[in-house]
């Protein structure tokens, strides 16, 4: 196990041996991430930022390359390999370097002291995002460390607050809006079989809308001995009733279809079949049906909004004065965020009720299956595994992709992790990624960078 001292030291790593080490390398800068302790309110974002820049002007990137913008107690990181053709739109790749909480108390080993071990390396975000993370600055590092000059100026952009706030994210995007097109190492990514055989690969292009919503009842209250028709609890019992009946309607773009179709060949029997059927037809209400009866399918055919928290009264001897309930909807791409609210409200059918939008969520609209990125990512992937399927994916979950779409810039998630479901623990205890994926890993991103950028 290595110590703490040891892995914040400064690298030892000769020149003319780098190239031949380079998985070396992106292992001593993944398992050195961990380290910083990059979580909301810690400040530690600007130092691993820092570290980063250190990996990259060891590489012969210069001052004037890379760029750390202080943003409240977290930071951005700007590193650019210029193109030889300025009038092209550059490339960006994305991830982010903050983390989810973590306690030393809840975890086998210490959350932010990086283990190598059994063949897996344990630490809060070595997963989500720091493999990834690693992996492109080390793969950036390679590509100015052997000269590589490409056509496309190609920007490597990375969060500190994409856990939380994403006011990092909303700043990158706006600055770097102009980009051809955005490679996410925190999205999509390779599954592999608890046999060990590569299961799938997964290319996300597209995520649900994440929005928040508060329904309230009010009420003049009074004594509990007294009770009145107008209790709030009991008028949003029946509000909710409704809710939990509702469910919005079936909807599919090139995406869902791309991916229904995919799934429907690794799938196959009953739900592989309703899967074709949908994806040649998604007017097909039985297929519909069937898919929005299993939780693994119905986030792929429609909106979904779902209660999640429930409040009401204020004494045990007094009649509430308010009850209410958060809604958490996930919003098919491309439905604008206040039509879903007004469909709410017709859903709830009582003009006593208030429904509020929670915080400012944004939308955006899934990114076009492109060639060139399809191409590709599975001429990368497939160099790792020969004749793996590459699958088109839509989210359930947020990513600073979605900064990037809502103006306009199509994003694609490309993780290079390969892993098994059961060994995925973002956001869990004792998150760990395999080892011996590095080495392809850093292939894989070479392989996109190059084909995309030339």
């Amino acid at each position: 196990m290595m110590t703490t001292a040891a892995l914040l030291a400064p690298l030892a790593v000769t020149t003319a041996a780098r190239a031949a080490a380079d998985p070396a390398l992106a292992k001593q800068v993944l398992l050195r991430s961990v380290a910083f302790k990059t979580v909301e309110g810690e400040g530690q974002v600007p130092k691993l930022a820092a570290y980063y820049a250190s990996v990259l002007k060891d590489a012969g990137f210069k001052d004037a390359d890379i760029v750390i913008t202080p943003i409240g107690e977290t930071a951005t990181l700007a590193a650019t390999l210029k193109g030889s053709d300025p009038k092209l739109k550059p490339i960006v790749m994305i991830g982010h370097m903050d983390v989810v909480a973590a306690e030393r108390k809840d975890w086998t080993r210490d959350p932010f002291v990086p283990v190598e071990e059994n063949g897996y390396i344990f630490g809060r975000g070595s997963e989500d995002n720091k493999y990834d993370v690693a992996m492109m600055v080390t793969s950036l590092a390679q590509l100015k460390r052997e000269g590589f000059a490409p056509r496309r100026t190609i920007i490597l952009l990375l969060s500190g607050d994409e856990e939380t706030q994403m006011a990092t994210t909303r700043a990158l995007a706006e600055k770097y809006k102009g980009a051809e097109l955005v490679l996410n190492g925190d999205g999509g990514g390779g599954v592999i079989g608890e046999d060990g055989k590569p299961a799938m690969y997964l290319l996300q292009a597209g995520e649900k809308t994440y929005a928040d919503f508060e329904i309230a009842i009010t009420d003049p209250g009074g004594h509990s001995s007294a009770p009145t028709a107008t209790n709030p609890i009991y008028r949003l019992a029946k509000v909710l009733d409704r809710l939990g009946a509702y469910q919005f309607p079936p909807m599919a773009n090139e995406l869902t279809k791309a991916s229904m179709l995919a799934g429907s060949r690794r799938i196959g029997g009953e739900a592989g079949a309703a899967m074709a059927r949908y994806a040649a037809n998604p007017k097909d209400a039985e297929a519909a049906a069937y898919l929005s009866s299993k939780p693994e399918f119905i986030g792929q055919v429609r909106t979904t909004c779902v209660a999640t928290m429930l409040s009401g009264g204020h004494a045990l001897n007094a009649l509430p004065q308010r009850a209410t309930v958060s809604v958490n909807c996930r919003i098919f791409p491309g439905v604008a965020i206040d039509s879903v609210k007004a469909e709410l409200t017709k859903v709830i059918a009582d003009d006593s009720a208030t429904i509020t939008t929670i915080d400012k969520p944004t939308g955006s609209d899934a990114s076009p299956l492109r060639k060139d990125v399809t191409a590709a990512v599975t001429k990368a992937v497939q160099a790792r595994y020969p004749g793996l399927e590459i699958t088109p994916n839509m989210s359930a979950g947020a990513t600073d992709s979605l900064y990037f779409r809502a103006l306009g810039v199509p994003s694609y998630g490309v993780s290079s992790l390969f892993m098994k479901s059961s060994d995925g623990f973002a956001h869990g205890l004792n998150e760990r990624v395999p080892v011996d994926g590095i080495a392809g890993a850093l292939g894989q991103w070479d392989s996109v960078l190059k084909a995309i950028a030339k």
